[in-house]
């Protein structure tokens, strides 16, 4: 069987969540449940790292303006992490070429990392908390859902995590207008900043 869509499908989960692809992958080669993760994958100190580093996402993830810097920290973190699953993954069936599988890994998880982060900086116009933690627990739910389900059934979950990049994307798109607020308002705050520092013009 092709692991084309694990790939994808894991490719774009890491573009939301890289370090729940990693720790869930390996948990399910670990525990015996499906043999088409990697033994690399498997290491107690990789499950360990990823489990601390989720954690810290959980977190940060639902902090507004936090969410924005912890997505612009992992523009190249997340992409990275597609490549790099896939190109395990396909390593690990040999279906695939890992250059190929990488490829697909790290373009999907870039297209997925921009709709995650472009989407928060719209959400954090809004002043309230709430629809940050909302919409992070419903990513934490999809990824690890749509995970979980890629390990049983690959073509759906690939064919659902292609609807969700879709929608994500032209989303994205309605979206540009208030993410431009968004990054006028931040760069309105660096400047008051730096004004404050440099304390009050010489009379």
């Amino acid at each position: 069987m092709s692991v084309l869509p694990l790939v994808f499908t894991s490719g774009w989960a890491s573009g939301i969540n890289a370090y729940a692809v990693v720790l869930l992958l390996g948990v399910f080669g670990a525990t015996g449940l499906t043999d088409e993760v990697p033994e690399s994958l498997q290491r107690p100190d990789v499950l360990i790292v990823a489990g601390v580093l989720f954690l810290c996402e959980a977190v940060a993830d639902k902090i507004p303006y936090v969410d924005s810097v912890w997505d612009t920290v992992h523009t190249v973190i997340r992409p990275v992490a597609g490549a790099v699953v896939g190109a395990l993954l396909a390593g690990q069936s040999g279906s695939l070429p890992d250059l190929a599988a990488g490829a697909i890994g790290g373009s999907t998880a870039l297209a997925s990392h921009a709709v995650k982060a472009g989407t928060r900086m719209a959400v954090n116009t809004s002043p309230e908390p709430v629809s940050n933690i909302v919409l992070s627990l419903a990513e934490d739910l999809g990824v690890g859902g749509l995970v979980s389900f890629a390990m049983f059934h690959p073509e759906a979950a690939a064919i659902i995590a292609a609807v969700l990049l879709v929608l994500g994307l032209l989303t994205l798109f309605l979206l540009v207008r208030r993410i431009r607020r968004f990054l006028r308002g931040r760069a309105r705050r660096r400047a008051d900043k730096r004004l404050a520092r440099e304390g009050p013009p010489p009379p």
